[in-house]
């Protein structure tokens, strides 16, 4: 048997290899374009959803497992690490997400917003930055990968998974680099992820929200500007990038 014929692991190897962590690998370019963790046959449940897939709107991961099938090839499968407990394996994920920048995941890894790459300086500021005290009510947004190719208010206004209705109660956005207040807007309209709403995105994301504003006065982002996250908000391992102060 070689590796494009497996689909599913005998019963007797699930058994064995209990918590794992998986790269999915692009044949064409051998490129890691996913990570992921779980048990028994989670590594191979990718190929069968994107078969299911029939919607005209498709995650990035689905569209590159389409087109590596429609070319006549095959998913790689790599077991990275097995034989974990849960809470390893959540490390172990974020750990490789972090190393694989070019991955198709929606969301980070476990913990990676607060404790993912970072230089020594950034370590060093991160941890004896002031702690900020929240005298408004403020939405936060974690823009670790986003912020890389976009101006630190593209990348903290487009686009989110969001209660609009809680959103919009926000006085502030706030921009959050590993646990530090990068940014201070004002959001003064929330509108879905569109390319009518916003079109120098260039893109439709059906699900999620982006927001209009400004930043705010000097008076304001000298309250916050600069300053860490309350450890209160940075409980380890949360991925939802979006936190809310009330």
């Amino acid at each position: 048997m070689n590796q494009n014929e497996i689909s599913e692991f005998p019963k007797e190897v699930i058994d064995e290899i209990n918590n794992y962590v998986y790269r999915l690998i692009d044949p064409r370019n051998g490129e890691t374009f996913y990570v992921g963790r779980g048990t028994g046959n989670r590594v191979f449940q990718h190929m069968k959803c994107e078969l299911k897939n029939k919607d005209d709107i498709i995650t990035d991961k689905i569209k590159t497992i389409r087109e590596i099938r429609i070319a006549g090839l095959n998913v790689i499968h790599v077991i990275h690490r097995h034989g974990m407990d849960k809470d390893t394996a959540e490390e172990v994920e974020a750990a490789l997400i972090d190393a694989y920048p070019e991955v198709k995941n929606e969301i980070g890894g476990y913990g990676s917003s607060d404790y993912g790459p970072m230089n020594a300086l950034e370590i060093i500021n991160k941890y004896k930055a002031e702690e900020a005290k929240f005298e408004n009510k403020v939405l936060m947004i974690t823009i670790n990968k986003s912020v890389s190719d976009r101006s630190i208010y593209h990348a903290t206004r487009f686009a989110w998974k969001i209660d609009k209705k809680r959103a919009e109660n926000a006085e502030y956005v706030l921009s959050i680099k590993q646990g530090i207040i990068k940014g201070v807007f004002i959001p003064t309209e929330w509108k879905e992820a569109t390319l009518v709403n916003f079109p120098e995105f260039h893109e439709d994301i059906p699900g999620r929200y982006g927001f209009i504003g400004r930043e705010a006065d000097n008076p304001i982002k000298e309250l916050y500007l600069g300053k860490r996250v309350p450890d209160k908000y940075r409980q380890k391992g949360a991925a939802n990038p979006i936190k809310y102060s009330f």
